[in-house]
């Protein structure tokens, strides 16, 4: 019978075990430090499909060469309202936070600015990308193309990835409005989820090796493909991120590198794209009070919750009790640290 305990971490524990694994493996410090405390805000945020989840595919990729874990980006200044960052070949998180600073003096000055970022990995959730823009006041939206898994509409062969797109927003007296969707029926790591648990998906959601649809998580990931949302619409959209997250950054489309040369490689090799604005800029100065009615409007018109709400929640109940991992998966990522780091368990449940 399976082990149903849950061990609880503080959200600081959980960011020191994942950053020795990753030191471990190849990263430096400071990219590793990055990296661990996106990966345990995901978790702690019950975006489980992002959080630790993601650790094996990530020091697959590192250990296969695909991915340099010591890569140090280069922020290139080409324009008034453009940063443009080189990832050399490393995670996008770290490319993202280097490019920030200048992104963020540039809005300030101009209003809005760009930031294309290319040759980057990017493998976790959008909105921590985008969230602390309009925590800072700002709005922010932004682009990210993966690896090919997705058929376009009508076709039968995989051309987009799952191609994210996602939007914050300051909002009076609540947290900031957020919102991170893929442009697929679902993410690719929830049908790996689905596939691990034995659970079928909804209808719409995918193909197999065939092209014919299927509610099969594993007939999906063995040479199917997914499809996107909303039909010809959700085509539109992956297209669209295709041309500005690998055509304007210079990153590679979804289905264009190759890392055949790199067994367990997992993390697509592409480019991702985003636009602040500085919503002082537009003439309104109760900006985030508008955005909190619109918000409200929604809610009293009968919509339970809005996108990002239960992330909230979420996370206040893990600040409070602790970041919730089975025991397995615990035990696994103590196995996978470089040392015996320091860990004060917050609870136990069975």
């Amino acid at each position: 019978m399976a082990d149903t305990t849950t061990i609880h971490l503080s959200y600081a524990d959980l960011v020191a075990l994942l950053k020795s694994i990753f030191v471990r493996n190849g990263v430096s410090e400071h990219n590793a430090q990055i990296l661990a405390e996106n990966c345990a805000s995901c978790e702690r945020d019950g975006s489980l499909s992002h959080g630790v989840f993601r650790m094996a595919g990530y020091i697959s990729s590192l250990n296969s060469g695909w991915v340099d874990g010591k890569a140090v980006p280069e922020v290139e200044d080409v324009g008034p309202a453009f940063v443009r960052v080189d990832a050399k070949g490393g995670f996008t998180q770290p490319a993202m936070l280097a490019g920030r600073p200048l992104l963020i003096e540039k809005v300030r000055q101009t209003g809005v600015a760009v930031l294309a970022i290319r040759r980057s990995h990017h493998f976790s959730a959008l909105w921590p990308d985008v969230e602390p823009f309009a925590e800072a006041g700002f709005v922010a939206l932004s682009v990210v193309n993966s690896m090919a898994c997705v058929v376009p509409y009508g076709g039968k062969k995989a051309v987009f990835g799952t191609n994210p797109i996602a939007f914050a927003s300051p909002r009076a007296g609540a947290s900031p409005f957020v919102f991170d969707q893929a442009s697929s029926a679902i993410a690719h790591g929830d049908v790996q989820i689905a596939a691990r648990a034995g659970h079928e998906l909804k209808p719409g959601t995918g193909v197999d090796c065939d092209g014919q649809p299927t509610n099969d998580p594993n007939a999906i990931l063995d040479g199917g493909a997914l499809l996107p949302f909303g039909g010809h619409k959700g085509n539109s959209i992956a297209l669209m991120v295709e041309i500005l997250s690998a055509a304007l950054t210079g990153g590679y489309f979804s289905g264009e590198f190759d890392w055949s040369g790199h067994k367990g490689a997992q993390t697509p090799f592409t480019g991702q794209f985003f636009v602040v604005i500085d919503p002082t800029r537009g003439g309104n100065d109760v900006f985030a009070e508008r955005v909190a009615g619109i918000c409200n409007l929604v809610l009293e018109a009968g919509q339970e919750r809005l996108p990002g709400d239960r992330r909230h929640v979420t996370r206040a109940k893990a600040e409070k009790d602790g970041i919730p991992l089975s025991k397995k998966s615990y035990e696994q990522l103590r196995d996978m640290a470089l040392e015996q780091v320091p860990i004060v368990v917050r609870k136990v449940e069975t």
